[in-house]
């Protein structure tokens, strides 16, 4: 490598690192202020405080802000480049700009990386450490609102719950129904069933049993039924939210898969977790020729100019994602095309900067 690209790669990355540091310093001093009170009260100690929240707290964050300083670290440095005439220099030498991109982009390679390993294996066991000690010391335990719960607990075995309470472990109207090539063999109800933590069993109160053998029907009926089945406690009590931040990427699939053999209806957020983890790879490099290709050029206004153009055009991006992500969430659109939709059209926007860019 030359000593060009090992002086642009040392501006990039120091700027890119300094940066954030920077900004993470910012926002733990700035939780510390608004979490201390029930800190104080809840009695956390503060080796849990420094070890399994803050030090957790920081690659979650660090995550979520760098595609926003990969690009403002490339506005911030290009931009002093360009008006202190270096790129000028670097340009009339007989360097093409393509050529001079080489450093930006093995930068950004080193970005995308290091953002990848953090969303795929560090930030979901940092997480889980994080959010237990939030769920002690910082929020109430949650609690699980949900009704009309259908699940398909197994291939062809389908339950319904009417409402269920995550702090007594019952569940109401309960219904289980087997099939066997699209023909009913069985129907379970109850109306209460309860999870026995001491027996690890499900215990179903005045149940009746319909089973269906051809034209033959047998009835069962009975006030207890203590019995396992395919599905526990957890699959009601544990907020979305929260399983989707614990997964790693293995993990993350193999939740998706058992969530679609459920017809669960929150499989979509996870879809678009799993998609945004490898989308965010191109979004680094996306960012970083935008940035590169507004910041070379000299303009009235100076760096304060393309530090405002770089923003806005980040923010953009971010706003523009999260009305995608909405649509797939709440909409008919696919989730692969909502996370990846925001990237072709700043992929455009890219290939038009690069176009006009100094050459």
């Amino acid at each position: 490598m030359k000593k060009l690209d090992l002086y642009i790669i040392r501006k990039f990355l120091g700027t890119f690192f300094f940066s954030l540091a920077l900004i993470l310093c910012i926002v733990v001093i700035f939780d510390v202020s608004e979490r201390l009170e029930r800190f104080i009260v809840n009695e956390a100690p503060l080796k849990a405080i420094i070890f399994d929240y803050y030090l957790n707290f920081i690659p979650y964050f660090a995550n979520v802000f760098s595609p926003l300083f990969t690009f403002v670290a490339v506005i911030f440095f290009t931009s002093k480049m360009a008006y202190d005439s270096e790129i000028i220099a670097i340009l009339s030498t007989g360097i093409s700009f393509r050529r001079f991109l080489l450093p930006y982009f093995i930068s950004a390679c080193v970005i995308a990386v290091f953002s990848f390993t953090l969303s795929a294996y560090v930030i979901p066991n940092a997480n889980h450490k994080r959010l237990e000690f939030q769920k002690k010391y910082i929020n109430k335990k949650y609690m699980n609102k949900q009704e009309n719960i259908h699940l398909q607990v197994e291939p062809g075995v389908f339950i319904y719950i009417s409402t269920y309470s995550t702090t007594t472990n019952v569940g109401y109207d309960f219904g289980y129904e087997e099939f066997k090539d699209d023909t009913l063999k069985s129907k379970l109800t109850s109306s209460r069933i309860v999870w026995d933590k001491s027996k690890e069993k499900w215990t179903i109160y005045n149940w009746k049993l319909r089973e269906f053998n051809g034209d033959k029907e047998i009835y069962t009926k009975g006030a207890r039924l203590d019995t396992l089945m395919g599905f526990y406690p957890d699959d009601f009590s544990e907020d979305p939210k929260r399983i989707k931040e614990q997964l790693t990427l293995v993990e993350l699939d193999k939740y998706i898969d058992k969530m679609k053999l459920r017809g669960s209806a929150n499989v979509t957020e996870f879809e678009i977790e799993k998609y945004k983890i490898w989308a965010n790879i191109v979004t680094t490099f996306i960012l970083t020729l935008i940035g590169a290709g507004i910041a070379s050029r000299k303009v009235r206004g100076g760096k304060g100019l393309h530090l405002g153009i770089g923003l806005l055009l980040s923010f953009s991006y971010i706003l523009f994602l999260q009305f995608s992500t909405v649509f797939a969430t709440n909409g008919d659109m696919h989730p692969l095309l909502a996370v990846w939709l925001p990237n072709i059209l700043y992929a455009f926007i890219a290939f038009l900067v690069y176009k006009t860019a100094p050459k």
